[in-house]
């Protein structure tokens, strides 16, 4: 899949409330866009610029379309949508001449748009009159972008495709083929998910693996209808029409070592003419590789645990704890800066660890286990003894005591060991 930069939001604090977060991928497609060149249509790209801090800055931008005043962009931008944020967006529209950087004055400006993330989740398909400068209309040039959550499977698919035998559409030279691949929603609209890149003067194409996650693919769904048609591009945006066919995700698992699956590229207009028509070539799919992205729920119900121990540094050098200006005081009315981030971590931590139901803590020469948190909260008050404690040694004889081995223990440590709490 396309690298698209996410946006991002501030942590929250510890004891703040839980920051309200979901993945989002937007698709755009544009209509009646201006003619800008003379000779041909405009040549279209998109940029999506985010606002921070009152500036204006590139998220990512589409590819260029070649001659197509109603482009239907293949890019995908992906976002993180905070329900509590006013996240800015705006929508730029050019045309497109040579290799050189957006916004020259070779370019023109197709016209634009501003909303925010909100608004296009809300509508799910926000259809928007493009503007040019001062507000003006771009005539009857419109933009569209549908917004889709990234929830439940977090899994992308990674799809190879060749094709055998296509019709030669052009008189001079071979085809130039592409495959594009449309879900089939509900409402019986259909929307784009990928368009191969264009493999040039060849009727027997080897296209690029792609990736592209479920969501997009199918919606999770192994039935749904894919529509995939393949072109012969045209520079001058008059693609002509190879053949399509209809397939699901279900009938691409069933490829194996060896075994290819196939599908036949038929030209409907061809099939009622021709009665000997077979097909306009062979689409096959080569090789399907399935990645799912386990999420940190995944790890916790399938059973990784998260054992806690707490280390105390029972150092003289804080102070007495019965002075209010040591790191220790124990405050009668109040728990303290250590005992505070103890609670945060702890009251978090213990829910995850189902075989050892006692907190173990170190010291030179006490090794208590308490029952719980709240078990330890008191007594870690009493035992404040002005000694000290080796904490990485303690900790590692703890950790293997617990069954870990000493590479174990290491790997325990560089994943768990969040802080070292001093009380």
């Amino acid at each position: 899949m396309n690298d698209v930069q996410e946006a991002t939001s501030p942590a929250t604090s510890l004891s703040g409330p839980a920051t309200c977060v979901s993945k989002v991928e937007l698709r755009v497609s544009c209509k009646a866009l201006l003619d800008r060149d003379t000779l041909n249509k405009s040549d279209p790209c998109v940029i999506v610029m985010v606002q921070t801090n009152g500036q204006w800055t590139e998220l990512d931008r589409t590819e260029v379309i070649k001659s197509n005043l109603h482009p239907v962009f293949a890019k995908v931008f992906s976002l993180d949508y905070y329900f509590e944020e006013v996240q800015k967006l705006r929508f730029e529209v050019y045309d497109i001449h040579g290799t050189h950087s957006i916004g020259t004055r070779d370019d023109d400006f197709l016209g634009g748009v501003e909303c925010t993330l909100g608004q296009i989740v809300a509508q799910k398909r926000m259809v928007k009159p493009l503007l040019l400068k001062y507000g003006k209309y771009a005539g009857k040039s419109t933009i569209t972008v549908h917004a889709e959550e990234i929830s439940g499977n977090n899994g992308y698919v990674e799809l190879s495709f060749c094709a055998k035998k296509l019709d030669d559409k052009d008189l001079f030279s071979k085809s130039d083929p592409f495959l594009e691949i449309y879900r089939i929603n509900d409402d019986e609209t259909e929307q784009l998910v990928h368009r191969t890149e264009v493999i040039k003067n060849n009727l027997n194409p080897v296209w690029e693996p792609f990736k592209v996650s479920l969501i997009s693919l199918c919606s999770c769904d192994e039935d749904r209808k894919l529509k995939c048609l393949v072109w012969d591009y045209d520079s001058r945006g008059k693609h002509d029409f190879i053949g399509e066919f209809y397939a699901t995700f279900r009938e691409m698992q069933k490829i194996s070592s060896g075994n290819k699956v196939t599908w036949d590229c038929m030209n409907p207009k061809y099939k009622q003419k021709k009665r000997n028509y077979k097909n306009s070539g062979v689409v096959i799919l080569s090789d399907v590789k399935l990645h799912r992205v386990y999420s940190f729920l995944d790890y916790i119900m399938g059973g990784c645990q998260i054992h806690f121990t707490v280390a105390i540094d029972f150092t003289a050098s804080n102070g007495d704890p019965r002075n209010s200006c040591s790191l220790h005081y124990i405050n009668p009315y109040q728990p303290n800066e250590y005992l505070k981030a103890l609670i945060a971590v702890g009251e978090i931590c213990q829910d995850y660890d189902r075989v050892y139901h006692r907190t173990p803590t170190l010291h030179s020469d006490t090794n208590l286990q308490i029952d719980s948190l709240m078990g330890f909260l008191p007594a870690s008050v009493a035992l404040v003894l002005l000694l000290s404690l080796d904490r990485h040694t303690a900790l590692n004889e703890h950790t293997q005591s617990q069954g870990l081995g000493q590479q174990d223990s290491r790997h325990f440590k560089k994943k768990w060991e969040a802080s070292w709490l001093e009380t």
